[in-house]
Protein backbone atom coordinates (compact mmCIF):
# COMPACT_ATOMS: atom_id res chain seq x y z
CA UNK A 1 0.00 0.00 0.00
CA UNK A 2 1.70 3.43 -0.77
CA UNK A 3 2.21 6.44 1.65
CA UNK A 4 -0.41 8.43 -0.20
CA UNK A 5 -3.22 5.65 0.31
CA UNK A 6 -2.09 5.13 3.93
CA UNK A 7 -2.49 8.84 4.40
CA UNK A 8 -5.61 9.18 2.65
CA UNK A 9 -7.43 6.30 4.53
CA UNK A 10 -6.36 7.92 8.33
CA UNK A 11 -7.47 11.31 7.07
CA UNK A 12 -11.09 9.71 6.26
CA UNK A 13 -12.16 9.26 9.85
CA UNK A 14 -10.66 12.78 10.92
CA UNK A 15 -12.54 14.80 8.28
CA UNK A 16 -15.67 12.54 8.69
CA UNK A 17 -15.32 13.55 12.91
CA UNK A 18 -14.43 17.48 12.04
CA UNK A 19 -17.71 17.56 9.76
CA UNK A 20 -19.83 15.52 12.35
CA UNK A 21 -18.48 17.75 14.88
CA UNK A 22 -19.05 21.11 12.70
CA UNK A 23 -22.79 20.11 11.96
CA UNK A 24 -23.36 19.02 15.42
CA UNK A 25 -23.06 22.89 16.21
CA UNK A 26 -24.74 24.48 13.87
CA UNK A 27 -27.84 22.01 15.14
CA UNK A 28 -27.12 23.13 18.94
CA UNK A 29 -26.23 27.33 17.47
CA UNK A 30 -29.96 27.17 15.71
CA UNK A 31 -31.98 25.95 18.78
CA UNK A 32 -31.80 22.48 18.11
CA UNK A 33 -30.92 20.68 21.12
CA UNK A 34 -33.49 22.68 23.14
CA UNK A 35 -33.29 26.61 24.41
CA UNK A 36 -34.80 28.06 27.64
CA UNK A 37 -36.62 31.08 26.90
CA UNK A 38 -38.90 33.22 29.39
CA UNK A 39 -41.60 31.75 30.97
CA UNK A 40 -45.34 34.00 30.49
CA UNK A 41 -47.40 34.86 33.44
CA UNK A 42 -51.50 35.91 32.99
CA UNK A 43 -53.03 38.25 35.52
CA UNK A 44 -54.12 36.29 38.45
CA UNK A 45 -56.62 35.47 41.29
CA UNK A 46 -56.31 36.27 45.14
CA UNK A 47 -59.12 34.98 46.55
CA UNK A 48 -60.76 37.57 49.69
CA UNK A 49 -60.69 35.81 52.65
CA UNK A 50 -63.94 35.34 54.40
CA UNK A 51 -61.86 35.70 57.53
CA UNK A 52 -60.83 39.38 56.37
CA UNK A 53 -57.19 40.95 57.40
CA UNK A 54 -54.63 38.13 59.08
CA UNK A 55 -56.34 35.08 57.57
CA UNK A 56 -54.44 32.93 54.77
CA UNK A 57 -55.59 33.33 51.04
CA UNK A 58 -54.58 31.33 48.09
CA UNK A 59 -53.07 32.96 44.58
CA UNK A 60 -53.65 31.53 41.55
CA UNK A 61 -51.27 32.13 38.06
CA UNK A 62 -51.27 30.38 34.86
CA UNK A 63 -47.99 30.54 33.93
CA UNK A 64 -46.89 29.34 30.21
CA UNK A 65 -43.60 28.37 29.15
CA UNK A 66 -42.77 28.12 25.32
CA UNK A 67 -39.49 26.85 25.88
CA UNK A 68 -37.98 23.43 25.12
CA UNK A 69 -36.80 23.35 28.72
CA UNK A 70 -38.84 22.62 31.80
CA UNK A 71 -38.82 25.13 34.40
CA UNK A 72 -39.79 25.44 38.24
CA UNK A 73 -41.71 27.94 40.05
CA UNK A 74 -39.12 28.05 43.14
CA UNK A 75 -40.71 31.24 44.95
CA UNK A 76 -42.26 35.06 45.27
CA UNK A 77 -42.58 37.45 47.07
CA UNK A 78 -45.40 40.39 46.88
CA UNK A 79 -46.25 44.35 47.94
CA UNK A 80 -47.15 43.50 51.41
CA UNK A 81 -44.68 42.20 53.99
CA UNK A 82 -45.00 38.64 55.38
CA UNK A 83 -44.01 35.18 53.29
CA UNK A 84 -45.42 33.70 50.37
CA UNK A 85 -45.60 30.04 50.41
CA UNK A 86 -45.73 27.34 47.30
CA UNK A 87 -48.09 24.51 47.84
CA UNK A 88 -49.39 21.34 45.78
CA UNK A 89 -52.19 19.69 46.36
CA UNK A 90 -51.75 15.53 47.10
CA UNK A 91 -54.09 13.43 46.62
CA UNK A 92 -55.21 10.22 48.74
CA UNK A 93 -57.96 8.80 46.99
CA UNK A 94 -61.02 10.71 47.22
CA UNK A 95 -59.54 13.31 50.08
CA UNK A 96 -56.65 15.72 49.86
CA UNK A 97 -54.22 17.57 51.42
CA UNK A 98 -52.37 20.78 50.79
CA UNK A 99 -48.78 20.38 51.65
CA UNK A 100 -45.53 22.78 51.22
CA UNK A 101 -43.15 22.22 48.62
CA UNK A 102 -39.94 23.89 47.11
CA UNK A 103 -40.71 24.21 43.91
CA UNK A 104 -44.12 23.50 41.35
CA UNK A 105 -42.99 22.05 37.76
CA UNK A 106 -43.85 24.47 34.50
CA UNK A 107 -42.84 21.75 32.03
CA UNK A 108 -41.48 22.74 28.69
CA UNK A 109 -43.83 23.98 26.07
CA UNK A 110 -46.50 23.75 28.10
CA UNK A 111 -48.30 25.96 31.44
CA UNK A 112 -48.64 25.31 35.36
CA UNK A 113 -52.33 26.15 35.48
CA UNK A 114 -52.23 26.47 39.23
CA UNK A 115 -56.40 25.80 40.94
CA UNK A 116 -57.18 24.61 44.31
CA UNK A 117 -56.56 20.91 43.27
CA UNK A 118 -52.99 21.60 41.95
CA UNK A 119 -51.09 23.92 43.21
CA UNK A 120 -51.09 27.59 44.36
CA UNK A 121 -49.30 30.42 46.21
CA UNK A 122 -50.28 30.99 50.09
CA UNK A 123 -50.25 34.48 52.00
CA UNK A 124 -51.90 35.89 54.94
CA UNK A 125 -53.47 39.27 53.47
CA UNK A 126 -52.22 42.03 56.23
CA UNK A 127 -55.65 43.98 55.80
CA UNK A 128 -58.83 43.77 54.05
CA UNK A 129 -58.81 43.42 50.38
CA UNK A 130 -61.68 44.87 48.01
CA UNK A 131 -63.08 43.49 45.08
CA UNK A 132 -61.23 44.29 41.56
CA UNK A 133 -58.27 45.68 44.15
CA UNK A 134 -54.39 44.90 41.46
CA UNK A 135 -52.28 42.94 44.29
CA UNK A 136 -48.64 43.09 42.76
CA UNK A 137 -46.38 39.65 42.61
CA UNK A 138 -43.09 39.11 42.08
CA UNK A 139 -42.28 34.66 40.74
CA UNK A 140 -38.76 33.66 41.04
CA UNK A 141 -38.05 30.76 38.65
CA UNK A 142 -35.03 28.33 38.34
CA UNK A 143 -33.75 28.99 35.19
CA UNK A 144 -35.48 32.10 33.81
CA UNK A 145 -36.12 35.56 34.77
CA UNK A 146 -38.34 36.86 37.92
CA UNK A 147 -41.52 38.00 36.50
CA UNK A 148 -43.60 40.63 37.91
CA UNK A 149 -46.92 40.20 37.79
CA UNK A 150 -50.71 41.78 39.28
CA UNK A 151 -53.32 39.07 41.19
CA UNK A 152 -57.07 40.47 41.04
CA UNK A 153 -58.81 40.05 44.33
CA UNK A 154 -62.24 38.41 44.07
CA UNK A 155 -64.86 36.42 46.45
CA UNK A 156 -63.85 32.79 46.16
CA UNK A 157 -67.47 32.22 45.28
CA UNK A 158 -66.95 34.23 41.79
CA UNK A 159 -63.69 32.42 40.56
CA UNK A 160 -64.40 29.72 38.35
CA UNK A 161 -60.48 28.78 37.41
CA UNK A 162 -58.66 30.55 34.57
CA UNK A 163 -58.43 34.18 34.02
CA UNK A 164 -59.06 37.34 36.71
CA UNK A 165 -62.02 38.43 35.61
CA UNK A 166 -63.93 40.12 38.96
CA UNK A 167 -67.02 41.95 36.47
CA UNK A 168 -70.32 40.62 37.95
CA UNK A 169 -68.74 40.16 41.48
CA UNK A 170 -69.25 43.74 42.80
Amino acid sequence: MSRAVRAGTALAPLIAGAAALALLCGWVMAGGAGRARPVRVADGVILIPTGGAGAETAVFFTVRNPGDVSDQLTGASWQFPGPVALRRHQHLGSAGRSLATAALPVPARGELAMAPMTGDLVVTVPSALRTGQRVRFALRFRYGPRVQVDAVAMPAGCWRGGGADPAGCR
